[in-house]
């Protein structure tokens, strides 16, 4: 007997997302059977060391210091990119270009710019894309989508994301890339675009945003001496719907003592949803036609097999965590290799970065900024149509 043909992937850096990659690959065929079997081939970073020692760790086949090399192997279908966000770009580019399928961890870039170039080249060479917004995977995140879709809570009016850690909050934390605009992205984009996809899937197009940011902490040491961080340490906005709802976003990597927490609430004619990322097994769910000897909001326990995803999962009451959502994200991706098309895709990653871009204007500028003048302006580009409409 024969199993099922290999899917040959190869990583671009080891670091906590392309172990989380990693497990994703090798933990899925367990929980779901699937058409394809995904095999990490190569993992590549720059340590040499380092990236031996992870590729023995993770179950990955091979290693490489180059990740062109990995780029261009034969033996590689899919590129799989785990780096920080300034390098996303290039590398998808070139993944293209050698013809391979392409999944970037978020966010696509670190500018619409950038993002922009990203896409132009998958759909020039009409390879498979994708970028990593996980979260989506949740089974109670899926379901709070499934709701809004199928009208539960009404028209929405209202949606608010509040994205809260702790990382940056002792000043002692030396400078490293993520306070590097150009290499790690803002805040807004690294923890924001995770919240402004879940907006978009959820509400559809943003038309303007009004932001603000402040850097709390202005300079870390490095062993050239103090360094300027370039990015926002908290950012938040107000947010205008192309459907007329409105919203608000919040991120901050300096709230002591919350490690990784999150929270999206839709408020809808009829009803009212709620997730909150430490009880990630759970959507609150208030129906504004209960009896009124009921009012206030019902648990939903998003474990039943007929929730998103849940089927893919242990027994009911036994609950998932944050490895199972790049479990469901691999076998989203390997299900769907023989239809050509994958989602959230590239078009998604890019437009969370127009509303990303918008925020930063804003917050520079200290004024509305509709997400049209982010994209236009590279639309107005004679070269920029050209390449993308060929």
């Amino acid at each position: 007997m024969t199993g099922p043909p290999d899917l040959r992937i190869g990583i671009v850096g080891y670091g906590t997302m392309g172990r989380a990659h990693s497990y994703g690959y090798r933990a899925a065929p367990s929980l779901a059977s699937l058409p394809m079997r995904p095999v990490v081939k190569l993992l590549s970073g720059r340590d040499e060391a380092g990236v031996a020692a992870a590729a023995a760790s993770y179950g990955a086949e091979g290693w490489t210091t180059d990740w062109r090399e990995l780029v261009q192997s034969a033996d590689i279908d899919m590129v799989d990119i785990c780096t920080p966000p300034g390098t996303h770009a290039e590398i998808a580019e070139a993944a293209a270009s050698a013809g391979k399928a392409v999944l970037s961890e978020k966010p696509l870039a670190s500018s619409y710019e950038q993002a922009h170039a990203a896409w132009a080249a998958v759909e020039r060479a009409r390879v498979r894309n994708a970028i990593g917004f996980n979260y989506r995977r949740l089974p109670a995140v899926s379901l709070m989508r499934r709701m809004i879709a199928d009208g539960t809570i009404g028209d929405v009016r209202l949606w608010r994301g509040t994205w809260l850690s702790d990382e940056f909050t002792d000043p002692a934390i030396p400078f490293d890339w993520r306070f590097d605009r150009a290499m790690g992205g803002t805040t807004i984009a690294d923890l924001g675009s995770h919240m402004l996809d879940m907006a978009l899937w959820m509400v559809g197009p943003i038309a303007e945003v009004s932001a603000q940011s402040e850097t709390f902490v202005r300079t870390r040491s490095s062993p050239e001496g103090d360094r300027a961080v370039t990015i926002d340490d908290a950012s938040s906005a107000l947010i205008r719907f192309e459907s007329g709802a409105r919203g608000t976003v919040e991120m901050a990597r300096m709230a002591v003592r919350r490690p990784c927490d999150f929270t999206i609430e839709v408020n809808g004619s009829k009803g009212t949803l709620v997730f909150d990322y430490p009880r990630m097994n759970e959507l609150l769910y208030g129906d504004g036609g209960d009896d009124p000897g009921l009012y206030g909001m019902r648990r939903i326990r998003a474990e039943h097999p007929s929730h998103p995803y849940a089927d893919l999962a242990w027994p009911i009451g036994q609950g998932i965590g944050y490895g199972e959502t790049f479990v469901n994200q691999t076998v989203d991706l390997v299900r769907a290799w023989s239809s050509g098309t994958w989602s959230p895709s590239f078009a998604d990653g890019l437009s969370v970065q127009a509303v990303c871009d918008a925020m930063e204007r804003s917050a520079a500028e200290r004024r509305w900024v509709s997400v049209a003048e982010i994209t236009q302006a590279l639309q107005r580009s004679p070269a920029i149509h050209i390449e993308t409409t060929r």
